[in-house]
């Protein structure tokens, strides 16, 4: 609707008897807008009309560079459109919502719809200065300066969750942890300290494996931890709620850092990098907040825990063994076989395998993504399955606990027992399901009841719990157990001393007996 036609609403509106603040609302203008119009006679707005389309605009100046970057890049936004007049042009000083109905009107003029795939993320509070930094990395592929194809580009970033003030850290190849530590020192020294808690998401660099919730580290960042005495925070897949802020910042990176913008050559990538951050990135107004990152920073790098023992860590790619994947999704390595998700085969045509520790097996695609963990095998002829390659993920954690509950005479303590242990261990209920579910399998009904009722007595609420009580119901009752055996001796109470010893009374003599042998009698 252009401005004569609105003028002409507002007049329309009026006369129909809408107030001013519903005229403006219907019409989606500010009210301060609408009284610009009302002061204005239909002489006056048909002379105004003419001054604005014969008046030169600001960003005219700008028009054919910014339509040639629309034109080539239609998914471009206005907020990039801003950086990079920025960055052409330093003493450029134009405000964002001037740039954004700029770039609306010669979208509109020239018909470059805007391409666009939007994604939701969930807000969650704030916590207080200085108490968190959120981690991720991410990926993006660009264009090379000389014309020469594409370069694939891995960068990791940083966020403190109060002040959204960032860092990001470039390289033209996957991150090994040792990059991953020299990332974290570079970040510490950009923030002037370290905060209380570190928030990740599950990376194979970082996390070995969850172990239920007793995180097992790398090697080499598990000393990290102990060196820079780290508080780290470990999310769960497709958790957005726990890391959403630096998913936000990982997306605007890549849409308006990195995208559409020529490789030259690493240095200068994260020297731009570093000039965006500076210029854009913790410049601009954040939309939740409502400041800048940059001026809130000042007041939360005081709450930051001082950098001590910098750690010098040069780059070093681990060595990789290439290995064929097998029709059956399997690989070979030292004699055994070692499984892949379904479909890996039609998909890569080799993958590379890393070894921690001489214990772990860590197999990832050409592009570096990882895809099995497995635990060495020291046996010849195994099939080592991992049994994520095979579950049904399709079932519902509520439908998991029914399944498992099933397999339990008292189906109501179960589900007690079962619920105890979600509200212990929310975030790992499968793995524990899981846990309580490979116990059962290998183990007579009568010792999983008698198990479950020893775990509610003695209010033991986890998987390991369950097992181990199994293994020690195992070891005081006999091995062969049938149908026909008494379900009584199962139930009976787990203690160390037998109920034969407590049952037995010990002898008594006559205490003159006792006088006569101490006087020398012979009896």
């Amino acid at each position: 609707m252009d401005k004569w036609q609105v003028y002409m609403e507002i007049d329309q509106l009026l006369k129909q008897g809408f107030s001013k603040s519903k005229v403006a609302e219907k019409l989606g203008i500010s009210r301060p807008t609408l009284y610009r119009y009302l002061n204005r006679n239909p002489q006056e707005m048909a002379e105004w009309m003419v001054t604005i389309q014969s008046r030169e605009k600001k960003l005219d100046k700008y028009k054919e560079l910014i339509l040639s970057w629309l034109r080539q890049y239609p998914d471009m936004t206005a907020a990039q459109v801003q950086d990079w007049l920025l960055e052409k042009y330093p003493s450029f000083e134009v405000g964002e919502s001037t740039v954004r109905s700029y770039v609306r009107e010669l979208r509109k003029e020239y018909n470059i719809p805007k391409e666009t795939s939007p994604r939701s993320y969930e807000a969650i509070p704030d916590p207080p200065l200085g108490e968190q930094v959120q981690v991720d990395f991410g990926q993006t592929k660009n264009k090379k300066a000389n014309g020469a194809g594409t370069v694939k580009l891995y960068f990791i970033a940083f966020v403190l969750s109060h002040s959204r003030y960032k860092y990001m850290y470039w390289l033209d190849r996957p991150f090994t942890t040792k990059d991953v530590i020299e990332s974290h020192e570079l970040a510490f020294q950009w923030f002037h300290g370290i905060p209380n808690e570190l928030v990740y998401d599950q990376d194979n660099l970082l996390v070995i494996s969850e172990n239920n919730g007793d995180l097992i580290l790398t090697e080499e960042f598990q000393r990290y931890k102990e060196a820079k005495k780290l508080n780290l925070f470990v999310c769960r897949k497709a958790d957005p709620e726990s890391k959403g802020k630096i998913e936000n910042v990982v997306g605007f990176i890549k849409h308006n850092y990195a995208k559409h913008r020529l490789f030259h050559n690493l240095e200068s990538w994260n020297e731009y990098a570093i000039e965006w951050l500076n210029r854009t990135g913790n410049a601009k107004v954040h939309n939740t907040t409502k400041k800048r990152p940059v001026e809130v920073f000042a007041l939360e790098k005081q709450h930051l825990k001082p950098v001590t023992n910098i750690i010098d860590v040069q780059h070093n790619n681990n060595n990789s063994i290439s290995r064929s994947i097998r029709k059956d999704n399997t690989i070979r390595y030292l004699s055994n076989r070692y499984s892949l998700p379904l479909g890996s085969f039609h998909k890569y045509k080799e993958v590379y395998l890393t070894v921690v520790n001489d214990e772990k097996l860590i197999i990832c695609s050409p592009d570096g993504e990882i895809l099995a963990k497995h635990q060495i095998s020291i046996e010849k002829g195994k099939l080592i399955q991992d049994r994520k390659h095979q579950r049904d993920r399709t079932k519902g954690i509520d439908a998991f606990i029914n399944s498992v509950a099933t397999y339990f005479d008292n189906q109501e303590l179960a589900h007690e027992f079962i619920s105890r242990l979600r509200e212990k261990n929310p975030r790992y209920i499968r793995d524990q399901l899981q846990l309580i579910l490979n116990s059962i399998k290998t183990n007579h009904s009568m010792i999983i009841n008698s198990a479950l009722d020893e775990c509610i007595h003695r209010n033991l609420y986890s998987g390991t719990d369950f097992s181990d009580i199994i293994g020690y119901l195992k070891r005081q009752r006999p091995l062969h157990i049938t149908e026909n055996d008494n379900a009584e001796q199962l139930k009976r109470p787990t203690t160390m001393t037998s109920n034969w010893v407590m049952d037995t009374n010990a002898s008594k003599r006559e205490m003159d007996k006792y006088y006569s042998i101490l006087e020398g009698d012979s009896q």
